[in-house]
């Protein structure tokens, strides 16, 4: 079949990367530095543990005291994530 409309190779890229399975997965490839931006390098580099698992993100932290200062902003974390990814891909944040 013979198309008669010729279509840019970077529409037929930004269509595909719109549909809501594909945007997730490259979301979630982005979670990693997405998290570094948001908490910064120095968190961010405690952080021993982070995994997204049925859209819930798991954070294992070593010290203590950040681990329960980023417990009292789980909330602002996720919000924060969310917006920067342009998905709505984290809806709870574990921390331990």
């Amino acid at each position: 079949m013979r198309r008669t409309k010729t279509l840019l190779m970077g529409d037929l890229l930004e269509e595909f990367f719109r549909r809501p399975y594909v945007a997730a997965k490259v979301a979630e490839g982005k979670l990693p530095d997405v998290w570094r931006e948001v908490v910064g390098h120095r968190v961010a580099d405690d952080a021993v543990e982070l995994r997204l698992e049925n859209h819930i993100l798991h954070v294992r932290m070593r010290s203590a005291v950040l681990r329960q200062e980023l417990f009292y902003q789980r909330d602002a974390l996720r919000d924060e994530l969310n917006a920067r990814l342009g998905v709505r891909l984290v809806n709870a944040v574990i921390i331990r």
